[in-house]
């Protein structure tokens, strides 16, 4: 791969002005901007994001202004993982609109979904539905209390944003709240929760022994990710083996990693069963639909406890959901997104190389990440956006593969990354980084807790 000369032949810049004024609205209007703190533009390039689509198909994605851009950034935020507009998926959605998504009689199509989930994972009898992950999360872990009469939950990585979860950054002093996870503000927490919830992170079974210990007796559940990076070896079959002993559901975060390596949780290809699993995001290709699996004398404790809402009963989540989950399944979608993901993962590596930036990958193929290993990480990452906007891609530090893209799409991205990275360089050398930017640097967020 050649070496690219820095600042020659630089494309238009991107032109989001329509999208930048209704964004400017909805700051007045919508607390935050946004429903969902991964899609604010502060979190990509302030100012410069584009922040409203009116169409997206395939990997394609257009905006307010007109522009049209390869999306190869956070993909409906890891939700699509088939592609945007599905010609399958949204052909079953439109049928049993068609026909009618709500009614005073219940929808077959979850007792079907809830039939292919257990096909999918022996180990599990029982199926509840909800339609985001955050609230099935709720959902699994007011279960794993009910089932064991325990309270405590020991925990690592992030699980939403309800309070049993929040309720982590509750410190022993109010004036210390925010600094277990940072970003995530305890405000409107019940200060009573404090204390029920219990870190440890992610590859430290030690850590875990030691809650346990103190804690074990009331300890309802271990949640955790199987994965984000791989976990070390044995790690996770620790883990399997303390919950067994110490009486706690071990409940399995698969709201990200599930239906990526598989059609299924990753934790089929890890090899560890958990008691209770969590999906949503790729469950229904976009379509709101998630679903709590785990074994039959768990999850019959539902039955015990209040869970009912009347939006788990429309139609259209548990359709998109067996026509997803089948397509994936059929196509042996999983194969593709490793593949694609390892040609991105590879095509980040090699371009840092050839334009002498230092660059570490790090996760899973299918959703990958890139840092900048220099001094002002987040202003190159913003840059990085910035100049592949004016290259005609949606882009920043992470890639979720979706069945969408192609070949066509990774080599065209791979090309604008390498020109991309060796301007990056460039300004480094030369301390431009900061002139080269056309706006804000982008915000951090929050910090995984893994």
């Amino acid at each position: 791969m050649s070496k690219p000369q820095p600042l020659s032949n630089e494309p238009t810049p991107v032109n989001t002005a329509k999208s930048q004024a209704l964004y400017e609205k909805a700051r007045r209007l919508i607390p935050g901007g946004t429903q969902l703190l991964s899609k604010r533009p502060e979190m990509f390039a302030p100012g410069q994001w584009p922040a409203y689509y009116t169409s997206a198909k395939g990997a394609t994605v257009t905006d307010l202004d007109g522009n049209q851009f390869v999306d190869m950034s956070l993909c409906g935020i890891g939700a699509t993982v088939l592609g945007y507009a599905d010609p399958d998926v949204d052909a079953a959605v439109k049928n049993v609109i068609d026909n009618g998504s709500m009614t005073t009689l219940n929808a077959p199509e979850e007792v079907r979904l809830a039939e292919l989930l257990v096909e999918q994972h022996p180990w599990a009898q029982m199926v509840r539905f909800s339609r985001s992950g955050g609230e099935a999360m709720a959902i699994a872990v007011r279960i794993a209390r009910a089932a064991t009469g325990r309270q405590m939950i020991a925990f690592c990585g992030y699980h939403g944003w309800h309070d049993w979860y929040l309720s982590a950054n509750l410190a022993d002093d109010s004036a210390l709240d925010g600094h277990l996870l940072t970003g995530l503000a305890p405000k409107g927490v019940p200060r009573g929760l404090k204390g029920l919830m219990h870190p440890f992170q992610f590859n430290d079974l030690e850590a875990l022994k030691k809650i346990v210990k103190e804690h074990g007796a009331n300890l309802a559940a271990i949640v955790m990710e199987p994965v984000r990076n791989m976990p070390a070896p044995g790690f996770l079959e620790g883990v399997r083996q303390i919950a067994s002993e110490s009486g706690a559901i071990l409940l399995f975060d698969e709201i990200t990693a599930g239906f990526r390596l598989n059609a299924g949780g990753i934790h089929m290809t890890l090899g560890v069963h958990p008691d209770i699993a969590v999906f949503a995001k790729a469950l229904g290709n976009g379509y709101p639909v998630s679903a709590i699996i785990g074994r039959g004398e768990y999850m019959s404790a539902a039955q015990d406890t209040f869970i009912s809402s009347t939006a788990w009963t429309e139609r259209i989540g548990p359709t998109a959901g067996v026509t997803a989950v089948t397509k994936h399944r059929d196509k042996n979608v999983g194969a593709h997104l490793v593949r694609i993901g390892e040609r991105v993962l590879a095509g980040w590596r090699e371009a840092g190389k050839s334009a002498g930036l230092a660059v570490e990958t790090s996760g899973i193929a299918p959703l990958g990440h890139v840092e900048f290993k220099a001094p002002n990480p987040r202003q190159l990452r913003t840059l990085f956006t910035q100049l592949m906007l004016d290259r005609g891609y949606l882009a920043k530090d992470a890639f979720y593969a979706m069945y969408a893209h192609t070949d066509a799409h990774v080599d065209g991205y791979i090309a604008a990354c390498a020109d991309a990275f060796g301007i990056l360089a460039h300004a480094l050398k030369t301390d431009t980084v900061e002139k080269l930017m056309r706006g804000p640097t982008a915000h951090g967020g929050f910090q995984r807790l893994t």
